[in-house]
């Protein structure tokens, strides 16, 4: 028995989607045609690799097995076309990148013109997400991560250092006074971003624990978005505290009690070890650390 690659490209798709009409506009086709390529391929295995769940298609035994192999074929295929294009005279081929929504379309994107630029036939494409992506199924080719890499098997390059400090706007200050000590917090609006698990975004709330040795303040406003937040406070609604990099060229804010370091996160270029050797991996990495070198200064 033989097993055809379209088939399993097929496969992987609904796997990874878990329904055949997500599958199907992932790949450009019918419903119907994936379904009957999975019907196929599991008679050809004689074997089930999906069960039907009122929440969509859920691996078997059988199919989970596959998948890991499928999985494994992909990503060396997927190897070998990155070498073959990088064996040409110029970089090119599509690098997929990975970061936390408000750093990637505050800092990252815009300064990617400069990278696309000098390489032209490399392409890009961003994918922004607060949770993150599993590069080792390859959800993405690189992450850049705001906080210490949890996947062990990546290789994690440090970029920089981030800081978040206390800011309010001119308009709240001029109507409540400027806080100057920690303890003048207890006497203001606050904005925090409530519940999360992300250890850059919790960072945000510790406006409700800083100066205090006993309940932590409430918070005048919940935003779980970092830009709500920031709208909030430049709107004048109270208090809040952001990362530096989200505030810089914001004039219309003031950062209260400067000399207080709130929060600081070192960040990670994040890649999988199969892509150690791509050049197009290798000039993103310092293209960024170059640019975060010279911007220091305002994180």
């Amino acid at each position: 028995m033989s097993l055809d690659w379209d088939k399993l490209r097929i496969f992987l798709a609904v796997a990874d989607s878990g329904s055949f009409t997500s599958a199907g506009a992932r790949l450009n086709s019918s419903q119907s045609a994936v379904s009957r390529q999975i019907k196929t391929l599991e008679d050809s295995l004689n074997t089930a690799l999906f069960t039907r769940h009122a929440r969509g298609l859920v691996l078997t035994q059988e199919g989970e097995s596959l998948y890991k192999t499928a999985r494994d074929i992909h990503h060396n295929i997927e190897e070998v076309e990155r070498s073959l294009s990088e064996s040409r005279e110029r970089p090119s081929g599509l690098l997929r990148v990975t970061t936390m929504v408000t750093f990637g379309a505050i800092w990252l994107t815009p300064h990617l013109k400069q990278f696309m630029d000098t390489y032209p036939d490399i392409d890009l494409q961003l994918i922004l997400d607060d949770d993150d992506l599993d590069l080792a199924a390859g959800e993405a080719d690189i992450a850049i991560r705001l906080h210490d890499p949890e996947q062990s098997d990546l290789i994690a390059r440090p970029l920089a250092t981030f800081h978040a400090h206390i800011y309010a706007s001119p308009e709240y200050l001029d109507r409540r006074g400027t806080p100057v000590t920690l303890q003048d917090l207890d006497s203001h609006d606050i904005v925090t971003y409530g519940t999360t698990t992300i250890s850059t975004i919790r960072d945000l709330n510790l406006i409700s624990h800083i100066g205090r040795t006993s309940t932590p303040r409430e918070a005048r406003l919940q935003v779980n978005n970092m830009y709500g937040i920031l709208h909030a406070v430049e709107a004048g609604m109270g208090i809040a505290i952001l990362p530096d990099y989200l505030v810089h060229n914001r004039r219309r804010l003031v950062r209260i009690l400067p000399d207080v370091d709130i929060a600081s996160y070192n960040s990670f270029f994040c890649y999988p070890p199969e892509l150690r050797g791509s050049l197009r991996v290798t000039l993103l990495r310092d293209f960024l650390a170059r640019q975060l070198r010279a911007e220091s200064n305002l994180f």
